[in-house]
């Protein structure tokens, strides 16, 4: 389902903590785009994408679709859990949309529709999120972890 402003509390923190991870995780100028599936601050299914290369349509729901079975099964097997996995890009540069976020948005939503379930998909920078079909986002200046709060755990690093 496409991100509508306002975005509810919990969805803000669970996109902000997808920002830092990616701020605190990845140290390469340009690291490749990555698409994960999961829930942000916890370790996420992760598929590397070549950066020279537009994602194929048909290929790109079928790895949406291995990384969203593979988070269920992950987040089934923790108990007291019921969250949904979301599914998230990040890659180097703005905030602007570029065509492989939509066919990576688009896959996410038919991959997502063939489960059963409603899709929330966006595309994280070093500066933000950005939902490429509503253009709703968030974007900060200076984030900073809250004392108290977990660092990124190793599994999220690509």
């Amino acid at each position: 389902m496409p991100l509508l402003a306002p975005i509810t509390r919990e969805t803000h923190v669970a996109l902000r903590a997808a920002v830092l991870d990616f701020r605190e995780g990845e140290h390469r100028r340009r690291p490749p785009p990555a698409l994960r599936v999961g829930v942000p601050g916890r370790p996420a299914a992760c598929f590397v994408t070549d950066p020279d290369e537009p994602p194929d349509p048909a290929l790109a729901v079928d790895v949406v679709g291995a990384l969203l079975q593979r988070s269920r099964r992950e987040l089934a097997a923790t108990p007291g859990r019921d969250e949904l996995p979301l599914a998230w890009l990040t890659r180097a540069g703005s905030l602007d949309v570029h065509d492989a976020d939509m066919v990576w948005s688009a896959a996410t939503r038919a991959a997502y529709a063939e489960a059963g379930l409603d899709a929330t998909f966006v595309v994280v920078t070093r500066d933000g999120w950005l939902d490429p079909v509503t253009g709703v986002r968030r974007e900060w200046r200076r984030l900073r972890r809250r004392s108290g709060s977990p660092p990124p755990p190793a599994g999220n690093r690509s």
